[in-house]
């Protein structure tokens, strides 16, 4: 993985790719600075799983922004959900097949210079009933996805601007 920061329009640029299916990925940011950022990020499915829905989870010291102005989408996904504490973030109504890459935006405001936040795919259970696994989508979305061990990363980001 690899990030970008353009100082002067506050968007950060990250790219990469996951190859892990048992484990969800903690992902550090080194910024310029604190404060309100667009995060764009990009990464490709290396896995064998079709992806349905994606999370991220930011630390103590980040937020998720939500007002009418922040861009929060994705290519592949058509819904998102935020918690009320703008702390997690679900993507889905869509789908990531191996090999295809997947496109979330969405602004964060952190007080750090190194905010960490966390990446949790779900893929259906080949044997569940396409009800079962609406509904396990459904609660997963309301409840969030349990904690699996976690894969850290650290991304270098070069800053322009």
């Amino acid at each position: 993985m690899a990030g970008v920061a353009d100082l002067r329009r506050r968007v950060l640029m990250i790219s990469g790719a996951i190859d892990t299916t048992d484990h969800d990925v903690s992902v550090t940011v080194n910024l310029p600075e604190p404060g309100r950022w667009q995060v764009i990020k990009s990464e490709t499915n290396l896995t064998e799983q079709t992806w349905v829905a994606m999370q991220v989870v930011m630390d103590e010291e980040s937020t998720f922004v939500n007002d009418p102005e922040s861009l929060v989408m994705s290519r592949q996904f058509s819904k998102s959900f935020m918690t009320p504490d703008q702390r997690r973030l679900t993507f889905y109504g869509g789908e990531v097949r191996p090999g295809e890459a997947v496109l979330k935006v969405y602004e964060m405001e952190t007080t750090g210079r190194k905010p960490a936040y966390s990446y949790s795919r779900y893929s259906p259970i080949a044997t569940d009933s396409l009800e079962k696994s609406e509904q396990t989508l459904e609660e997963l979305v309301a409840n969030g996805m349990a904690r699996r061990p976690m894969v850290e990363v650290v991304v270098p980001v070069t800053v322009i601007g």
